[in-house]
């Protein structure tokens, strides 16, 4: 495991600490399992990015502020090659923080890379109402945010707002899209 993973996995165990939660509660909340949620916790596996999203759901944050949680805090100006990467071996999505970590700021950028015709479902909300501004950079995507299906091509950008299910499903080339979060 690289230190990003070795960091996320020590802040999901003391999130979870933290709220006096036990695996066996925390399985129940998030619906995944307590063997998976061990094994996440002590390094030995990677968590996918829908089993970020339920468990960011748990604990009322969004998996971009999950992230950060587990990033180092450097100076402001964060050079690409510095920037923390984290990816998901089962679904092939790839997550690059651009903007650098701050806990005193809220908006953040996120790049996110997704290998053909892959797909990405969060079903729980993290935080109703939270922005996003989604710019696709390359490739097609297709999003589903609550019921409504956005189909983007190259240049298109999608403001939006977390009220339901997201679903994000790249094309046949993939897709690289950078997140805005406010």
């Amino acid at each position: 495991m690289d230190d990003l993973a070795s960091r996320l996995a020590a802040r999901l165990r003391s999130l979870r600490l933290e709220r006096g939660l036990t695996l066996d509660a925390l399985a129940g909340e998030s619906g995944v399992s307590r063997g998976s949620l061990s094994r996440i916790e002590t390094a030995e596996t990677s968590p996918t990015a829908e089993v970020l999203g339920r468990l960011a759901a748990v604990y009322g944050l969004s998996t971009s502020r999950l992230m950060r949680l587990a990033e180092v805090d450097p100076a402001p100006l964060i050079r690409r090659a510095d920037q923390e990467v984290w990816q998901d071996q089962v679904t092939g999505f790839t997550r690059r923080t651009v903007s650098p970590p701050a806990e005193t700021l809220a908006g953040h950028v996120i790049e996110s890379r997704l290998r053909p015709d892959a797909m990405v479902r969060y079903d729980r909300v993290p935080v109703p109402g939270m922005e996003h501004h989604l710019l696709l950079t390359e490739g097609a995507l297709q999003l589903e945010v609550a019921d409504t299906t956005h189909a983007l091509g190259p240049g298109d950008c999608l403001r939006y707002r977390l009220d339901g299910p997201t679903s994000f499903h790249a094309g046949d080339s993939g897709a690289t899209y950078l997140l805005f979060i406010l």
